[in-house]
């Protein structure tokens, strides 16, 4: 009998931005650490998560829909958001516009 081997899937994840579905490894995951938005690259930090794609115009959507309060369950009314932008600009490679 003819072993087969199993195929490895990799978790799909929502984006709280634009809804729409991706693997795990091409969203990235934020987290709420003492009141503040942070990235988690590793997907390793404690607590609720949630996902968004590595475009600024899915944080954007997610911030004007207060997507990340509700996903995070958190009493976050104005997330500021400037360190996932940072990471989002780190993996896209862009850079921010030139002042």
């Amino acid at each position: 009998r003819p072993v087969i081997a199993a195929s490895r899937r990799t978790p799909v994840r929502t984006c709280v931005g634009c809804r729409g579905r991706g693997d795990r490894p091409d969203l990235v995951r934020v987290v709420v650490v003492e009141g503040v938005l942070v990235p988690d690259p590793r997907a390793r930090l404690a607590g609720r998560g949630a996902w968004v794609h590595p475009d600024p115009a899915c944080l954007d959507l997610a911030v004007r829909r207060r997507a990340f309060a509700r996903a995070l369950r958190s009493g976050i009314t104005t997330p500021d958001v400037s360190a996932v932008r940072a990471e989002i600009d780190r993996r896209t490679g862009s850079l921010p516009p030139a002042t």
